[in-house]
């Protein structure tokens, strides 16, 4: 079987990430898959790039224009949306022609339009649309937030300058989304049981398929190694427990550092002495601008693509915190158990769903810094941190392991291809 996974970015992302994974896993359980982008970042032959030029530029800029000006010229939350006005028909491309299945991913800012997801849809071919936010489900957004219209139908939204209005851009492209999906063969998957819940009471989904299949993790790479190596290859301490925070972009306000660099205050007030003893290893975009602001000595690393470097980054540190506040199923969660470390995230999206709460981690109150610095203390102190780890790695290996998804996923593409019914 032949299946063509779409993505924009092949590596820059959890959605590109996911993706590439999940290519992987299919290709080592004998399906032949290949991955489409617009952004190709390594020279892996399985992954077809479109090609790259200044009219892909253009649409970009394009879509974000659009925005821009329907959001009355103000920047603010200008890429927190997508509306899917500009993108490239692939239909024609060798790589759709020979494919048995269609599996779209993220394919926003500028990769496809609602126009050429229409002629994906109606070219006969079976298509599955793994969800890695909340964008097919609602007009405009990756994620809603408070905000309930897209259970309905979208309209004055809070993405928008003043709430939009009662016909804005959100409600407009929530009625195009209508006609595209209306009598469409289209199989939607989501990565988070969260975000199958989300998906299900949206207008738009109405007597669509939706199941959950989560992403897939190489658990022969990321495994636990031996700390002191780790934390040589990575050139830190030895003699200082480690926390570990990472992001593409350090300052995105939605991957909550504010609550992080709270928390951290909040133990030194309480344990002075942690702070010789606890370190802050900080990787990502701009990761160098939390120095000045967490009371622990901070070890700034760039954002790191290299996965066997990730993985010693992770064998290295003791705890690893997510203090992100809008989040579906988060492949550094991921990572981090399968080396057999806990973690502590806030009660949103899937990361309950991830971290059992105090069982392989410590799952805090959304947004509560205090309970926050709770779960950091609690970890780092407890006496069964061994059991906890063990138990972190067991809950990767028996619900996210290559084999697991690729399995769910073959047996789904069975299905929509009538292989059995």
């Amino acid at each position: 079987m032949r299946v063509l996974l779409i993505n924009t970015s092949e590596r820059i992302g959890g959605a590109a990430i996911a993706a590439s994974r999940l290519m992987e896993s299919l290709k080592n359980h004998g399906i032949k898959a290949k991955l489409l982008v617009r952004d190709k970042q390594t020279d892996q032959i399985t992954v077809v790039s479109l090609n790259y030029n200044w009219r892909m530029i253009w649409k970009f800029v394009w879509e974000r224009i659009v925005i821009w000006k329907a959001n009355r010229f103000k920047k603010e939350n200008i890429f927190a949306v997508d509306i899917a006005n500009t993108g490239t028909d692939i239909t024609s491309l060798p790589e759709f022609r020979q494919a048995d299945v269609i599996h779209l991913h993220w394919i926003n800012q500028g990769m496809l339009s609602l126009k050429n997801i229409r002629k994906i849809l109606t070219s006969g071919k079976p298509v599955v649309w793994t969800m890695h936010d909340m964008w097919p489900c609602t007009g405009i957004c990756h994620y809603a937030r408070e905000c309930k219209n897209y259970q309905q139908e979208c309209h004055d939204c809070p993405y928008i300058y003043k709430g939009g209005g009662r016909k804005d851009l959100s409600y407009r492209t929530f009625r195009k989304k209508q006609k595209l999906y209306s009598n469409a063969p289209v199989h939607f998957v989501t990565c988070s049981r969260w975000l199958k819940e989300q998906a299900q009471v949206s207008r738009l989904f109405e007597g669509k398929s939706v199941i959950n299949i989560p992403n897939a993790i190489n658990t022969n790479l990321f495994k636990p190694q031996n700390k002191e190596e780790a934390r040589a290859k990575c050139m830190l301490p030895q003699n200082k427990k480690m926390i570990l925070f990472g992001s593409v972009k350090i300052t995105d306000k939605r991957k909550g550092a504010e609550y992080l660099i709270e928390a951290c205050k909040l133990l030194a007030e309480k344990h002075p002495e942690w702070k010789e003893s606890l370190g802050v290893v900080v990787f990502g975009n701009q990761s160098q601008q939390l120095q000045e602001q967490i009371p622990f000595h901070v070890y700034p690393l760039p954002y790191i693509k290299n996965e066997h470097e990730v993985v010693n980054i992770y064998n290295a540190v003791d705890l690893f915190v997510i203090p992100s506040l809008e989040e579906n199923l988060p492949n550094m969660i991921m990572e981090a158990m399968a080396c057999g470390v806990p973690c502590v995230g806030f009660n949103v999206g899937g990361i309950p769903e991830m971290i059992d709460h105090l069982h392989n981690g410590y799952v805090a109150r959304y947004k509560s810094s205090e309970d926050f610095a709770n779960g950091i203390h609690w970890i780092l102190t407890d006496p069964e941190y061994d059991e906890l780890s063990a138990q972190a790695c067991r809950k990767v290996l028996g619900n996210y392991s290559e084999s697991i998804i690729a399995k769910k996923y073959t047996d789904l593409y069975n299905k929509v291809t009538g292989k059995y019914a």
